[in-house]
């Protein structure tokens, strides 16, 4: 499992490593760490750092110390390092230790500095660190837009320069890294969109903070981790004992929602799927999924007669009238595991009383409907997804997935889980109704809420990785996604080491 930290808890923990060591020790592994890291984004061997041009961005933070130690020990291998002094104060023993291994100092004309960058066959960001807040000001917000134009890697000093470290905000320019190298521990904010899109290839380097880390607040799930949390069928296994899911989907007017979500639910590895629905989805689902148990509903009958179930699944594209509502109110008056998808979602905001209950509650949200259950502006939410998921976990008393460019599963009490397998192929009308299919039926082979939230997002994203694609081939590609994890862990001789 990959953990990551707020800027406050690295840096507590980077004073009370500092305090056990000689005065200088930790910048001199951070800078050993990122020359390592920029050598081999240059090729990997000495050979190749001679001869090379490097671009150094440095701001007047330990961050550019981190950056100027680093440009010295690329020019001690024969690399002509520029260094671009872009704060109003800098490191002193730094930029001394540049100057003697040959680096050169720039002055921060733009014109000057956006000819090297555009030669150049590497850029270090090292203009601010993760105590950065907010938009970047002159000259930084400029220096930004110049490695934009740089045909050659950027490399980031811990955290992209405009992206906040705690949430992954980015509230202007910034620079967009093909590699951030993070010391001693993952941020937060690399993990989560916008942040993550602007961070490249994660390098964490290790600098002797894991003793003094406090518990994460942030988590990705490995491969392996996944391949452990799945349930297996065994010798002594049934149908009913890989569990019963329930699923109340469809309408008229949204037909395939039902078909998608039983699909997400079989090719999930569902024991058995019973679906309940009007007229038009029952025969949509018959003539795809013969394996379902079907019962067709009356208008504003519930799910007493469907049969015994182990968790069910509602909402998506179930409508928002007076008997989608009935249905509604049936399956959450009850005491078994529920996930709350899409129109189900709706009917919460409308009514919140049908939260009410004492049993576990799986909410599936993209940030418009989490807009409406919290009453907070969409935008806002896109902006800063950790702060409002965790608020909805609270708030709602559920365990709550927000889909989106980075899923991020909040129980209270835990840490945030963060999805690393989501795909822009998934983009695309349905594939949430597979999803809701798939976490059901994990809730119904027994896991809990948040890590049945997380594996589903997990293979959901593996399955949806090789595009174009539609909603339905995600479903179909279900099985292959859970091969590959199960297959992986096996191939590790049962050790989870298989990173996302």
């Amino acid at each position: 499992m990959r953990t990551a930290y707020t800027s406050d808890q690295i840096r507590a923990a980077e004073a009370a490593l500092m305090a056990t060591l000689p005065e200088g020790t930790l910048m001199e592994r951070a800078a050993a760490g990122l020359a390592a890291v920029c050598a081999r984004t240059l090729g990997g061997t000495a050979g190749r750092v001679y001869g090379t041009r490097v671009v150094l961005l440095v701001g007047g933070g330990d961050n550019g110390g981190d950056a100027l130690y680093a440009g010295a020990r690329l020019a001690a291998r024969g690399a002509r390092v520029d260094a671009v002094l872009a704060g109003s104060r800098v490191h002193s023993a730094g930029l001394a230790a540049l100057r003697r291994a040959g680096g050169r100092v720039l002055d921060g004309r733009f014109e000057r500095v956006r000819a090297l960058a555009g030669a150049a066959d590497l850029v270090v960001d090292g203009l601010v660190g993760i105590g950065g807040t907010g938009a970047l000001r002159e000259p930084y917000a400029t220096l930004a837009r110049i490695t934009a134009g740089a045909d050659c890697p950027v490399v980031a000093v811990d955290v992209p320069s405009g992206v906040d470290a705690d949430d992954g905000r980015v509230e202007g320019e910034a620079v967009r890294a093909d590699v951030t190298v993070a010391f001693g521990a993952l941020k937060a904010g690399l993990l989560v969109d916008p942040g993550a899109g602007y961070a490249g290839r994660l390098e964490p380097v290790g600098i002797g903070l894991e003793p003094y880390l406090p518990d994460a607040g942030v988590a990705a799930l490995t491969a392996g981790d996944v391949a452990l949390l799945l349930p297996r069928p065994d010798a002594r296994s049934d149908k009913y004992r890989r569990g019963v899911v329930g699923i109340v989907a469809g309408s008229r007017r949204y037909t395939g929602a039902a078909v998608l979500c039983v699909g997400g639910a079989v090719r999930g590895g569902a024991g058995m799927v019973r679906y309940a629905g009007t007229a038009e989805p029952v025969a949509g689902v018959r003539a795809r999924w013969p394996e379902a148990v079907v019962t067709e509903l009356a208008p504003g009958e519930g799910v007493g007669g469907v049969g015994r179930v182990q968790a069910w699944v509602l909402g998506p594209g179930l409508g928002t009238d007076a008997d989608a509502f009935a249905v509604a109110r049936s399956v959450l008056a009850g005491d078994l595991p529920v996930l709350v998808d899409a129109d189900g979602l709706t009917l919460l905001a409308e009514d919140r009383s049908l939260l009410r209950r004492d049993a576990p509650t799986l909410l599936t949200p993209h940030a418009g409907e989490l807009s409406r259950l919290l009453g907070v502006d969409r935008a806002r939410i896109e902006e800063r997804r950790l702060e409002h998921v965790r608020r909805a976990a609270a708030e709602l008393g559920a365990t709550v997935l927000l889909k989106g460019s980075t899923t991020l599963v909040a129980q209270e009490g835990r840490p945030v889980r963060v999805n690393p397998t989501g795909s822009p192929w998934l983009a695309t009308g349905g594939t949430g109704d597979v999803l809701a299919g798939l976490a059901g039926a994990l809730l119904a082979a027994g896991l809990d809420c948040y890590d049945a939230a997380s594996c589903a997002a997990y293979l959901h994203g593996v399955a949806g990785q090789d595009g174009p694609l539609a909603a339905g081939d995600v479903a179909e590609a279900l099985p292959g996604a859970v091969r590959r994890v199960l297959n992986g862990l096996r191939h590790e001789d049962g050790a989870a080491r298989l990173e996302g």
